[in-house]
């Protein structure tokens, strides 16, 4: 169990790092890493379908069988996600209204982007609890979708206002809700039975959706024949990825 926790903390540090990955931006001009982006994205929905469908799920179904259990679960995860998209999106269209139209957006940036953390945290610990294979290829997939979202973030947060030092502060303070997350998880799985179970099957329905509705809908944005064979390929890359993590078990 030593050896679970090591593994899971670090991980969650490492995810917590890469809130800083805004700072390497600063020198790099808007519409080159606009271009960057896109096949990093690419890339992210490859290691979110891959993780979901060749390490979560088989592990899973190898430790409990497939029934109507994990399929009702998958579907509450695609659908806690769909709320919490919703909730963030809600409060920036009411908060947009006001007479400051842009700080209220960038702290619901951070408050969105901390409950994300939290949930991430509990799904890393939730699957080293499942093999430590598998809670190492889950912290791939986060680490990949992070960096391209917390650039975004950070960029949101500069254009909100916030000098760089306090973007920098305040994007690591909120990722160290990832922190949280893994610990409740790792705990609870002394206490609760079959939570790792619970957590992971909700983990790939979050898992599933932010590919489908987020990350491929972006990456349709860029229709031209080059881009799309780009994209195309990172994404192939991205199930690569994770097709060689399988190597570990």
């Amino acid at each position: 169990m030593l050896e679970i926790w090591i593994y899971a903390l670090a991980s969650v540090f490492i995810i917590s790092l890469i809130s800083l990955v805004g700072i390497f931006t600063l020198s790099v001009e808007r519409a080159a890493l606009s271009k960057v982006l896109i096949y990093l994205v690419g890339i992210s929905a490859g290691t979110l379908f891959g993780g979901a469908f060749l390490h979560l799920l088989p592990e899973l179904i190898e430790e409990h069988g497939f029934g109507l259990n994990i399929s009702y679960l998958i579907l509450s995860g695609i659908i806690l996600f769909f709320v919490l998209e919703k909730i963030v999106h809600w409060h920036h269209h009411h908060t947009a209204s006001k007479v400051d139209r842009v700080h209220p957006f960038s702290i619901m940036i951070l408050v969105g982007d901390g409950m994300h953390n939290l949930l991430d945290g509990l799904i890393i610990g939730a699957t080293y609890l499942i093999s430590i294979p598998a809670g190492i290829a889950t912290t791939l997939v986060v680490a990949l979708h992070e960096i391209p979202q917390e650039i975004s973030d950070f960029g949101v947060l500069l254009h909100g206002g916030f000098s760089v030092s306090r973007a920098l502060i305040f994007n690591f303070l909120s990722s160290l809700a990832a922190v949280v997350g893994v610990i409740v998880a790792l705990v609870l799985g002394g206490y609760v039975a079959g939570v790792q179970f619970i957590i992971a099957s909700i983990a790939i329905g979050g898992f599933i959706y932010i590919a489908g509705s987020d990350l491929i809908p972006e990456l349709q944005k860029h229709p031209s024949l080059k881009s799309s064979l780009l994209q195309l390929l990172t994404f192939i890359i991205g199930i690569v990825i994770m097709a060689a993590l399988l190597l570990l078990e």
